[in-house]
């Protein structure tokens, strides 16, 4: 790789940086709603809603195709949150 190229590729690298890091703030803010959301459960089973989930990816590919992105992206990213989430509800899960 010629300097320039890696010059460059260091840049792109620490405007990925910086963008990671917004996504952190970001997944923070989402684990605390879905904290909320956790509270109101009164059963464990209530954890897993297939019909919102549907929903959820559904909307995802209408927006990633809308702002021309790769909806297969989209669609694992989320899938892997989605399921990272209930994971994380069912180990916080707490009956009352």
């Amino acid at each position: 790789m010629s300097p320039l190229k890696r010059k460059k590729l260091s840049k792109i690298r620490l405007e990925l940086d910086k963008l990671d890091n917004s996504l952190i703030h970001i997944i923070k803010r989402r684990t605390n709603l879905v904290k909320k959301v956790l509270k109101l459960k009164e059963k464990k089973n209530q954890i897993v809603d297939q019909k919102r989930i549907k929903l959820i990816l559904r909307n995802i590919k209408k927006k990633s195709l809308k702002n021309n992105i790769d909806p297969k992206i989209t669609n694992r990213i989320w899938k892997n949150m989605i399921w990272s989430y209930i994971d994380f509800e069912k180990r916080n899960f707490k009956k009352k």
